[in-house]
């Protein structure tokens, strides 16, 4: 479990895709040790277990199933990831419980910029409309971020001069695709009462 509070970023070092899964290498400043090998890292939203480390050079295998509900399936070398250990017991949550269980993706639609922070708007499925509210929690390439405006076919953020300076948001433009994780409170509730009708 993660809180969403993004302070390191990677870039894709290396990419090895088949058709049905695919290894990833990145290569960031975050720390590893031999106790971590196996544990769960946050890559844009996206849980991974850590495989192997050397340096700063990270790696991590991705299912086809994270292939099919990611990104990751649009990766490219270079591409930059935000990063996020897993949150240890009695740790100050800033954010808001992410799993690391991406949803879905969303596109980029429009991305306007007032003073230093910037209005991004998201295209959305409409069958996942349902799992959001305005001013409710969402996680963007594993960002705790609020729902600003709910559209008709969509929502949109508002990212801080701070966000952006930290995360991958400030290289995302019109068109670019993002991990998608809605509020683990949303989708409990949306099935308990799916089930009651």
């Amino acid at each position: 479990m993660f809180n969403g509070i993004i302070k390191n970023t990677g870039k894709i070092n290396k990419i090895f895709k088949s058709r049905n899964n695919c290894t990833l290498e990145i290569l960031s400043g975050l720390k590893f040790s031999k106790n971590e090998i196996g544990t769960s890292i946050s890559c844009s939203g996206a849980c991974l277990t850590l495989v192997k480390y050397k340096k700063n050079i990270s790696s991590y295998y991705i299912s086809k199933e994270t292939l099919n509900r990611t990104n990751f399936s649009y990766a490219k070398k270079g591409d930059v990831i935000n990063m996020e250990k897993s949150m240890k017991f009695g740790n100050r949550i800033s954010g808001h419980f992410v799993y690391g269980h991406v949803d879905s993706t969303s596109m980029i639609k429009k991305v306007k910029f007032i003073g230093k922070s910037w209005f991004i708007t998201f295209k959305l499925a409409k069958k996942y409309h349902k799992n959001i509210v305005q001013k409710g929690s969402i996680a963007i390439n594993g960002i705790s971020l609020t729902i600003s405006k709910l559209l008709s076919d969509g929502f949109e953020i508002v990212a801080i001069p701070q966000t952006l300076k930290l995360t991958n948001l400030i290289y995302l433009k019109k068109g670019n695709k993002v991990n998608v994780e809605f509020d683990v409170l949303s989708k409990y509730i949306n099935n308990f009462f799916e089930k009651r009708l």
